[in-house]
């Protein structure tokens, strides 16, 4: 598992605990701290996915050589 993947999903819940606070106190700008780190971690997440994916390829790769 990539270190991407680690950091985005930490990010993803912090930002949704930070987004669902700003929501519960009616701070948007909280919120939408929240809602843009919840993204943030979703694509750092993605990212870490397509890295695990393209080092599984190359295992495969080199075990058919």
């Amino acid at each position: 598992m990539d270190k991407d993947r680690i950091q985005g999903a930490a990010k993803t819940t912090c930002g949704g605990i930070k987004e669902a606070a700003g929501k519960a106190l009616g701070d948007q700008k909280m919120q939408a701290e929240g809602a843009a780190k919840k993204l943030e971690g979703k694509v750092e997440n993605a990212v870490g996915g397509a890295k695990d994916a393209i080092r599984e390829l190359n295992k495969d790769i080199r075990k058919k050589n």
